[in-house]
């Protein structure tokens, strides 16, 4: 499994990063984990030919996770004219919030008929996702969104990648990183209460619990992002817009 890093920001876009949105790649295949408002705009950077992503799996509906799947679709539809199906894969409700804010910002724009089929799958942590290759597993988290919120421990090609979504600290978030390849983590501040989100100290508390090969820090503000280069481990990765590696 290959992970590119489309997008690692928050909501405000802190220090130039673009909205949370990762690429895996599993073999052949390619899946969008998250797909912030501004995804398109990292996937053209990031040379990533968006008509071969054949799913995206979304944590919960908040714009900076969920809204790029609008913009997704519109250039699937008119610029790169895609034909192959798009699964998207999230909490329920997410097919109704898709046409809602479509049609806020498009209007008459999911009456158009594509050429593509589009499905929206609900998943929920009685019933998880899975097809040929990949496997999604849904863990609810505390962060309101009008609809559950969850992390996702997902696998695929033999790897495993857990994903926190946005949180405040739950302890569900150490069955989703136990044993991971790969555990991607909100860190939204150093020491600073944020409700309903994590910060640095928090997740170094609980670090021996997090038992997960290597832990990544995304979604940082401006103050983490200026001490996260403190940080001085081999199992921390800080996240930046561009980032590939093998998972």
């Amino acid at each position: 499994m290959r992970l590119t890093v489309i997008g690692c920001g928050d909501a405000f876009g802190s220090g130039g990063r673009l909205q949370s949105t990762f690429l895996l790649e599993i073999g052949d295949r390619k899946v969008l984990l998250e797909c912030g408002a501004t995804a398109s705009i990292g996937l053209t950077r990031a040379g990533v030919d968006a008509n071969a992503i054949d799913t995206i799996l979304i944590s919960h509906l908040h714009g900076d996770h969920f809204a790029g799947v609008v913009w997704m679709i519109l250039s699937a539809q008119y610029l790169l004219k895609r034909t192959t199906p798009l699964r998207v894969v999230g909490p329920p409700g997410i097919a109704a919030r898709y046409e809602i804010i479509a049609e806020a910002l498009f209007p008459g724009m999911t009456k158009v008929e594509r050429r593509f089929d589009l499905t929206f799958d609900e998943i929920t942590p009685a019933r998880p996702f899975a097809d040929a290759d990949l496997q999604v597993a849904a863990v609810e988290v505390s962060h309101p969104s009008g609809a559950p919120s969850y992390a996702l421990r997902i696998e695929g090609g033999g790897h495993t990648v857990g994903f926190s979504g946005d949180t405040e600290w739950v302890d569900a978030l150490v069955q989703v990183a136990d044993g991971a390849d790969l555990f991607i983590t909100e860190c939204c501040a150093v020491d600073r209460a944020a409700k309903f989100h994590l910060n640095w100290r928090t997740i170094e508390q609980n670090l021996p619990r997090l038992v997960a090969r290597r832990i990544m820090l995304t979604h940082m503000n401006p103050d983490m992002l200026a001490f996260a280069p403190t940080i001085a481990s081999d199992r921390i990765l800080i996240a930046a817009d561009g980032m590939r590696f093998e998972v």
